[in-house]
C-alpha cells in the first residue's frame, strides 16, 4: 500500500509538474487573463488535491506501521511461547527418557534375576531328584534291615525256646 500510494504521489507531482510547465507554456503564449486565472484555479486545486492525497498516503503509511509493529510485537510473542512449550516438551522427554531407561535397568535387573532364580531352582529339582532317590534307597535298606531284624526276632525266639527246652532236659 504503502508503495502504491508513493506511486500515486509521484504520478500527481509529474501530474502536477506537467500542468504548472503547460501553464507557464500558456502564459508566455499570451494566454488571456480569464485562462489563465481558469488555470491557476485548477493549478491550486491539483495542488490541493496533492497536499490531500500527500496527508492520505502518510497517515495510511504511519497506520501501516503501527499495524506492522503490532503484528510483528504478536509474532514475536508467539515465537516466544512456541519456544517456551518446546522447551518444556523437550524437558519432559528427556524426563521421559531416563525413567524409561530407569526402568528398562530395573527390568534388566529383573531378568537376570529371574534367570539366576531359574538355574537355582533348576539346581534344587536337581537335588531333590538325588535326595529322593537317596530316600528310597534309604527306605528299602531299612525295609531290608527290618526283614532282617524279624528273621533276627523269630531265630532268637527260637532260639530260646530251644535253650528252654534243652535246660529242663540237661538240668534233669
Amino acid at each position: 500500500q504503502l508503495l502504491e500510494a508513493k506511486a500515486s504521489l509521484s504520478l500527481a507531482k509529474t501530474q502536477h509538474t506537467l500542468q504548472l510547465q503547460q501553464a507557464k507554456a500558456q502564459i508566455n503564449n499570451m494566454v488571456p487573463k480569464k485562462q489563465f486565472e481558469q488555470l491557476q484555479n485548477t493549478l491550486r486545486e491539483e495542488q490541493c488535491k496533492t497536499q490531500q492525497l500527500q496527508e492520505s498516503l502518510q497517515q495510511q503509511a504511519e497506520q501501516t506501521c503501527r499495524q506492522l509493529v503490532r503484528t510483528q510485537e504478536e509474532h514475536e510473542h508467539l515465537l516466544q511461547a512456541a519456544v517456551e512449550q518446546a522447551e518444556g516438551l523437550e524437558h519432559s522427554l528427556r524426563n521421559a527418557e531416563a525413567v524409561l531407561a530407569e526402568r528398562a535397568a530395573q527390568l534388566r535387573d529383573a531378568q537376570a534375576q529371574l534367570s539366576r532364580n531359574k538355574l537355582l531352582i533348576e539346581e534344587l529339582h536337581g537335588e531333590n531328584r538325588r535326595f529322593a532317590m537317596a530316600l528310597q534307597a534309604a527306605e528299602l535298606k531299612q525295609k531290608s534291615m527290618e526283614e532282617k531284624n524279624q528273621l533276627l526276632e523269630e531265630q532268637a525266639s527260637a532260639l530260646k525256646q530251644l535253650i528252654g527246652k534243652i535246660t529242663p532236659a540237661s538240668l534233669s
